[in-house]
């Protein structure tokens, strides 16, 4: 199967709707939010428009999807999930948000890996938590130090506390290793911290490094995950997701309101189980394309802006940008922005450890990345 990345070209692409193509404008090159520059997988499309063909636009039914999922998960992953540990949600986030809920209170509070995903830090506070950050190691992986310390204020002066963890990391690309997440799960059970995990990147993990689902482990019998097929396959305006218990947590899951489930998207559901069921030839292609265009953006950076730090993500599409050496100030991507017409994620946005980053999403062709590189290259001050 060819790359789904070279299908769609730029003019195209810029008859798109949505947000990642409107909000900055047709002169600018959009490498910022999560969403690929691809056309959906066949079985994906062919299953929505029958769909809408037959009218079937009503509620969500969860076990066809939940056994989508599990089926993926046994193929990709060798992990038997069990359907009646898992809950239809709307989508990661509101997924992990109803989590929360059961698993804190008002005031309690949530420890994160900084940098991390900014919606992390806006939905734990609109639930009226607090934010610990546990800060990453330079290389960005995790911090047995900055964890115990974080744990250790989350449980000061009692209550309830949650480890929130993005797996793998968005923004770094790293990928847990199964004896990192075992050491952080015990870390956490000792402080008396519950964990939940994100893994909506799960699928998108590059060779040699392979994806742990943090619940096939022992201490995830006492955690949560949660997981769509949206970042995979592309689908964030078809949304639908799964939460899923630990073999311990099952009866905390049970109690989670029937009515979360009313927010998940129907035909989001179908396309998304399509996805899962039938899309593994056009994931496999996808990641040859993927993991092409990470190592170019390495010979890019090489050529033309060698000041800035990059590692090779080990999974994602995301690329995370150190531009302190360009003396950018704490946004460079506002002034790429500006300047280049390419549109980057605020590294600030992603809390401490972001100043003077940026992230940068090479999920797009091998031409529209490098002339990103390239029109961030000429206007680069150290290039004048």
């Amino acid at each position: 199967m060819d790359d789904p990345l070279l299908a769609p070209t730029l003019p195209e692409l810029r008859r798109r709707s949505g947000l990642k193509w409107r909000l900055f404008g047709d002169g600018v090159l959009p490498l910022w939010v999560a969403e690929m520059d691809v056309l959906p997988p066949e079985p994906v499309v062919r299953a929505v428009t029958q769909a809408v063909a037959l009218g079937d636009t009503g509620y969500p039914w969860a076990r066809d999807y939940i056994e989508a999922v599990a089926g993926f998960a046994r193929r990709r992953w060798d992990w038997e999930l069990e359907p009646d540990r898992a809950r239809l949600v709307p989508n990661v986030m509101l997924g992990i948000s109803e989590v929360l809920r059961l698993l804190t209170d008002a005031g309690d509070a949530v420890v994160v890996n900084c940098p991390v995903y900014p919606p992390f830090y806006a939905f734990v506070r609109n639930l009226g938590r607090r934010v610990v950050e546990a800060p990453l190691t330079a290389e960005g992986r995790l911090d047995l130090t900055t964890l115990a310390a974080a744990f250790g204020e989350a449980r000061r002066g009692g209550g309830r506390a949650a480890y929130l963890m993005a797996s793998p990391h968005n923004p770094t690309g790293v990928v847990h290793t199964a004896q990192e997440l075992t050491a952080a799960g015990e870390l956490a059970a000792a402080h008396g911290v519950r964990v939940v995990v994100d893994e909506i990147h799960a699928p998108l993990v590059h060779a040699p490094h392979r994806f742990v689902p943090y619940l096939s482990l022992p201490v995830g019998s006492v955690a949560f995950s949660v997981f769509s097929a949206s970042k995979g396959f592309n689908l964030a305006g078809l949304t639908s997701a799964v939460a899923i218990a630990g073999e311990d947590s099952a009866g905390e899951l049970a109690a989670m309101p029937e009515e979360v489930a009313f927010g998940a998207s129907h035909v989001g559901s179908i396309a998304q189980a399509a996805a899962l069921q039938e899309g593994d030839e056009w994931l496999d292609a996808l990641l040859g394309g993927l993991d092409r265009n990470r190592l170019l953006l390495r010979d890019l950076l090489a050529e033309h802006l060698p000041e800035v730090g990059y590692r090779v993500p080990e999974g994602t599409y995301l690329a995370w940008l150190d531009c302190r050496a360009l003396g950018l100030g704490d946004d460079p991507a506002a002034f790429f922005r500006e300047h280049a017409k390419v549109a980057l994620s605020p590294g600030p946005d992603f809390g401490t450890g972001g100043a003077a980053h940026a992230r940068l999403n090479f999920a797009t062709s091998p031409a529209v990345l490098t002339e990103a590189v390239e029109r961030m290259a000429t206007t680069s001050p150290l290039a004048r």
